[in-house]
């Protein structure tokens, strides 16, 4: 459920506005992204594992606090995180 070091460090990779950013909304919102993918696949075998699935939904609220963030502070970033993540909204 939890992502890989090295899924994690090429994400931040892809993500990273300069090479020591490790903490911008983009970042962050790609790691709990994946996060969020891996744990939507682990409840396609695993429907009744309730604890996990409210951990799944501090991560989707924590994704749409930084999401709404970023939008009201540069919405040309916000968009184009959007576009490459392929999030709806």
């Amino acid at each position: 459920m939890s992502i890989s070091a090295e899924r994690k460090s090429a994400l931040i990779k892809e993500n990273a506005q300069n090479k020591s950013d490790t903490g911008s909304p983009e970042v962050q919102v790609a790691i709990l992204s994946e996060r969020i993918a891996n744990l939507t696949e682990h409840f396609k075998t695993h429907k009744k594992d309730n604890h996990s699935r409210q951990g799944l939904l501090k991560m989707v609220s924590q994704r749409r606090r930084l999401l709404d963030y970023l939008k009201a502070h540069d919405e040309k970033r916000y968009n184009a995180l959007i576009e490459r993540l392929n999030l709806r909204r």
